[in-house]
């Protein structure tokens, strides 16, 4: 059986340049600034991947290492990137496909700490393809041809999509994406806009228990444990302080081990910055939360990327875009 190839992420590599060279001042001491704490604005979705960085602030896991944290929501990554950019954030939370064609194009991101993971079990994860209550599609093969509903057209959703359906013996050349927001999924699909539907927590418990049936996990089908999302930052904030961009991924790892030994609290947490209501949030699936980066898995979706066209005429290069 191959091994599984993970990476972790090096603190040390981040942050050990500048502290061996400013010698022992104070205000080069991990958790210390010459002027106090140091305030980090940082870009996030209001969706359940985010519930760590909620948690770590709680839990003073940023505010212990000199970081004063403010979170700021966006609607997606293609909000977030341009605001790490443009130095509106210091650090963003996107999937890792959006991150990949930053890449492609030159854009100088660089993943700092994980973000979120598949369960890895079929039928029990956070992200499956569903369609109506009825409906005569029963399986990943024959959403071939059909209408599927994603959140955003050219990326994760199109390919592991894809990949449910080439697992499953189907063609999916002949599928036709449709762009629709997750929260307005569920009533597309009830009203026959679509076929079928992309969904993620929350929308896939609310569709479930609607009568929607899974027929595919395609986040499970595209690989083991797949990396879903990252925290990332621009070249230019690690070149000039990475005593802050190491600080900032050690808080964010002690947050992703304390949400996964934590459900019951990562569930209270949404309520705080989502509007989930109490039984879905007792019903959903929740990520998983490794600190290591699976570095297999995301080899496997940047295939699949440059196979369907995602990229354009590139591939992702991720010892670029990686720790």
């Amino acid at each position: 059986m191959r091994r599984r190839s993970v990476l972790k992420i090096s603190v040390a590599a981040l942050s050990g340049t500048v502290l061996t060279a400013c010698g022992s001042s104070p205000a080069d001491e991990p958790g210390t600034d010459a002027s106090g704490p140091r305030t980090v604005t940082v870009g996030v979705i209001p969706i359940v991947d985010v519930a760590p960085i909620y948690l770590g602030k709680e839990q003073g896991f940023f505010s212990s290492r000199g970081i004063d944290l403010n979170l700021v929501t966006a609607q997606g990554g293609s909000a977030i990137v341009p605001g790490v950019l443009s130095g509106e954030f210091e650090f963003g939370f996107s999937n890792i496909t959006s991150l990949m064609i930053a890449q492609t194009k030159k854009v100088p991101v660089k993943v700092v700490a994980n973000g979120a993971a598949s369960t890895g079990a079929a039928g029990k994860d956070f992200s499956g393809v569903v369609v109506r209550k009825g409906s005569q599609i029963t399986t990943a093969a024959a959403l071939a041809g059909r209408k599927v509903a994603v959140n955003t057209l050219k990326n994760i959703g199109d390919t592991t999509v894809r990949e449910s359906v080439r697992k499953d013996g189907g063609d999916p050349s002949g599928i036709q994406f449709v762009e629709i927001a997750f929260p307005d999924m569920p009533a597309a699909l009830e009203n026959g806009q679509v076929d079928a539907a992309w969904l993620v927590e929350p929308q896939l418990s609310t569709a479930k228990a609607a009568g929607a049936t899974v027929v595919a996990s395609n986040f499970t089908d595209t690989a083991p444990n797949l990396t879903i999302a990252a925290y990332f930052t621009g070249a230019k904030l690690i070149g000039e302080d990475p005593a802050l961009v190491g600080r900032f991924t050690e808080a964010v790892n002690e947050s992703l081990s304390y949400a996964d030994a934590h459900p019951d609290e990562v569930r209270a947490v949404l309520s705080s910055y989502t509007k989930i209501s109490e039984e879905v949030r007792a019903a959903l699936i929740l990520p998983t939360w490794p600190v290591e980066i699976n570095r297999a898995s995301l080899e496997t979706l940047a295939g699949l990327g440059e196979t369907d066209g995602i990229f354009g005429d590139a591939r992702p290069d991720l010892s670029k875009l990686l720790p």
